[in-house]
């Protein structure tokens, strides 16, 4: 599993039997949580599989996440916000003895459910191998690493770590070769999405190339 996953990736896991969601930057895997749990309380959750529900929540700096509240005019009493319809975990507005509280920590705030981080922004990258002359368009994570996209390539190419990754300098004169635990921008690889707005150039009017080098090393696939 990526440190990183983008949210195209997320949005894949969308099912009840296949429940990916993304929480201020952290994505859990909800999966077997719900189908430990169904119910009516689970279909919030279910209905917004593979999206983002931060909203959801409020964050304060590095405090724990916490479930939306408003104050209940008729009551003066403070009551969670779930206009998205109440979910696992969060208490009924009103006294109720069905209520179980021996839940222990609430399934937004589980570490044990979280299987990586939100991207902050995925850019896309056509791979060439110039052995095979084979290309591969990828959706990598702005974050990652070489390294971690060429994890990403394997499903491509078993032998992804024989090959050296490089990329053409500015010039056009020659390839060099890319620092594996940097990411694409410290590599030199520039995302241009922002200035391609600006101009209104559709984003997938240039797509960085990388070209691969096989190496003598063959891996074992």
């Amino acid at each position: 599993m990526p440190k990183y996953l983008h949210s195209n990736e997320v949005a894949l896991h969308n099912s009840a039997d296949d429940c990916y969601v993304s929480i201020h930057g952290s994505v859990l895997d909800l999966t077997e949580f719900l189908a430990n749990n169904r119910g009516p309380l689970a279909q919030p959750i279910i209905e917004h599989a593979g999206k983002d529900i931060s909203y959801w929540f409020d964050k304060n700096g590095d405090g724990p996440v916490t479930v939306k509240t408003y104050v209940d005019p008729d009551r003066n009493l403070t009551l969670p916000y779930t206009p998205m319809g109440r979910f696992l975990h969060v208490p009924p507005p009103t006294p109720d003895s069905d209520w179980d509280t021996d839940f222990g920590t609430p399934w937004w705030c589980n570490e044990n459910f979280v299987i990586g981080q939100l991207s902050a922004k995925s850019r896309k990258i056509n791979v060439v191998n110039t052995l095979t002359q084979q290309e591969y368009v990828l959706e990598v994570c702005s974050e990652e690493t070489i390294s971690e996209i060429q994890d990403r390539y394997i499903a491509y190419n078993g032998h992804a770590a024989s090959y050296t990754w490089k990329r053409l300098t500015e010039d056009g004169e020659k390839f060099i070769g890319l620092d594996m635990d940097k990411n694409l921008e410290d590599n030199g690889v520039i995302d241009e999405d922002l200035e391609f707005e600006k101009l209104h150039i559709p984003d997938d009017f240039y797509v960085p190339v990388i070209h691969i080098y096989y190496n003598d090393d063959l891996t074992i696939a």
